[in-house]
């Protein structure tokens, strides 16, 4: 009997310990999730922060006003500013690269009788960048060859003028001022740039609207003027949408001497070592050299920058092993 009453004893004391046990533990590992749980939380809210953005109550390209009450267009805005606002690092590189080459785009823009506006163009078609496309757009102004040489620039297999900034962009500027002859917009002018002035003339028939807001375009022309809005109000007002910079953060223009070539360069090499610098420097500041030589059969004079300050002066090499 006493040995009956033991053992019963002793199946309680185990079943209350284990019922302690199971209570204690499952509490305990209840409050530490929930406390990890609101520990991640609170984290994420005082570090982690994304925000819609408040969008400019007006805004305007090339002078003509963008109509923000309507609510498409408001939507297509908004959807372009925040794509640009989040890629952070492709919009600090625009604001680094506009540093370098906007004070060569400027003056040409003005001198041309372009609106200023058309700068942020460009950095829309090719991050400021000698970029190829898929369909073969070339160059800062993204130009496909038949376009190119249409406007005057010269593209062979030794030189390709869709790679020569200015030359580029004075090309780009009589194709603007054709384009605003023909729509009288400038905004329809920089829709054509994207989609042909044939193309869009077309929709502008088939719809009966000559204002690029009213018109329904495919998806890429419908985002082209969206997106060239987006750069402009956030490189117009960087703090305004987090991005700061220092002087030092920039890249700066180049500071080059150019010299006059109208005769045969057959090896640019040696060219280059002759001027101081090497062939990697020369290609950089004249991509519009496509090959390691220069025929030049006819004559023509070509200008080839050299540059003067902030690259280092280059020993040739007589032969490599």
């Amino acid at each position: 009997m006493r040995e009956l009453l033991f053992r019963i004893g002793f199946f309680l004391v185990v079943v209350l310990v284990a019922t302690f046990a199971f209570k204690y533990f499952t509490f305990s590992t209840s409050t530490d999730k929930e406390k990890e749980k609101n520990y991640y939380q609170n984290y994420i809210s005082d570090h982690y922060k994304v925000f819609a953005l408040d969008l400019p109550d007006t805004l305007e390209f090339v002078g003509e006003e963008v109509p923000l009450n309507m609510l498409d267009i408001k939507e297509r805005l908004d959807r372009e500013m925040l794509v640009n606002v989040y890629w952070q690092s492709q919009t600090l590189l625009f604001y680094k690269r506009a540093n370098k080459y906007f004070p060569i785009i400027e003056p040409i823009l003005k001198e041309n009788g372009v609106p200023d506006d058309f700068k942020y163009l460009a950095l829309t078609e090719s991050g400021l960048a000698n970029v190829v496309s898929p369909a073969g757009a070339t160059g800062y102004w993204q130009f496909l060859k038949k376009t190119a040489i249409e406007y005057d620039l010269e593209v062979n297999g030794e030189v390709d003028e869709r790679y020569h900034l200015e030359k580029a962009t004075v090309a780009f500027c009589k194709y603007m001022n054709d384009a605003y002859e023909k729509f009288d917009s400038w905004t329809l002018a920089a829709a054509s740039y994207n989609m042909g002035m044939s193309g869009l003339n077309n929709q502008i028939k088939r719809q009966k609207a000559n204002n690029y807001y009213d018109l329904l375009l495919n998806e890429e022309t419908g985002r082209y003027v969206f997106r060239i809005l987006a750069v402009k109000e956030i490189l117009t007002n960087p703090t305004k949408y987090g991005f700061y910079f220092r002087p030092q953060d920039l890249y700066s223009p180049d500071v080059y001497k150019t010299i006059e070539v109208d005769y045969e360069i057959k090896d640019l090499a040696d060219f280059a070592f002759e001027n101081g610098i090497n062939y990697k420097i020369l290609k950089l500041l004249n991509p519009w050299l496509r090959q390691a030589h220069l025929h030049n059969t006819s004559g023509k004079k070509y200008y080839i920058k050299i540059p003067t300050e902030g690259y280092y002066s280059i020993t040739q090499v007589d032969s490599i092993n």
